[in-house]
């Protein structure tokens, strides 16, 4: 009798597993629609980085003390799409300056993130190996990313902010293998605040690509 309830006890784990995946990646994928339309509206109407520069923040202050309340509740769903939607917006100037100067670096720029998100992605769902060991670096590696922004702020070292940029980029790429890590072997159950973490690596990727793209086509 112990035997069968292990085995149903593991066969419960790992259909609600699948299930946390599944819902992840649909919500993924729904806001990132969301996100893209949203930018669209900010490219559209021309919006100035003040107006950007509120969006994001709203987002950030949503991030940081919204969603973990509403995460557990209905609500949590327009909170991420309120997250997400805000900050595609404030995407809006970024996007029209690299549209006017090279459209190609921004399709060369979703391009490469999405085959960056894809292939990590797809490699932890198929090898399900445990990347939990990557935590502790996504966690330094974001400090010493973020001192090195605000430091470049007020030395605006040209080959720091390329550096920062690269960094984002690796940062970010283990992040989504941790994640997904966490998600296949039952360290994440919530699939709200999973696809908050997918989509800001995605978006983070995407920022980097641009400026990198951006740097090296000299615009």
């Amino acid at each position: 009798m112990q035997t069968n309830t292990a085995v149903t006890r593991s066969h419960d784990a790992i259909l609600q597993t699948n299930k946390v995946i599944r819902n992840t990646y649909i919500l993924l994928s729904m806001t990132l629609v969301f996100s893209a339309a949203m930018a669209f509206v900010g490219v559209v109407s021309g919006i100035g980085q003040g107006v950007a520069l509120i969006a994001s923040i709203a987002a950030i202050v949503m991030l940081w003390f919204v969603l973990p309340r509403t995460a557990n509740s209905a609500a949590g769903i327009p909170t991420i799409f309120a997250i997400t939607g805000l900050l595609g917006f404030g995407l809006g100037p970024v996007l029209s300056y690299y549209l006017s100067v090279n459209p190609s670096i921004v399709m060369t720029a979703l391009g490469g993130t999405g085959v960056i998100f894809l292939g990590l992605s797809g490699y932890a769902l198929t090898t399900r190996k445990d990347f939990s060991f990557l935590g502790g670096f996504v966690m330094v590696g974001l400090l010493v990313v973020l001192g090195a922004a605000i430091l470049n702020i007020f030395l605006g070292i040209p080959a720091l902010f390329l550096a920062i940029n690269a960094a984002v980029i690796m940062i970010m790429s283990a992040f989504i293998l941790w994640e997904t890590s966490t998600l296949i072997h039952g360290g994440e159950t919530n699939y709200i605040m999973a696809t908050a973490g997918l989509f800001l690596s995605i978006l983070n990727i995407f920022q980097a690509l641009l400026h990198l793209l951006g740097a090296f086509s000299d615009d």
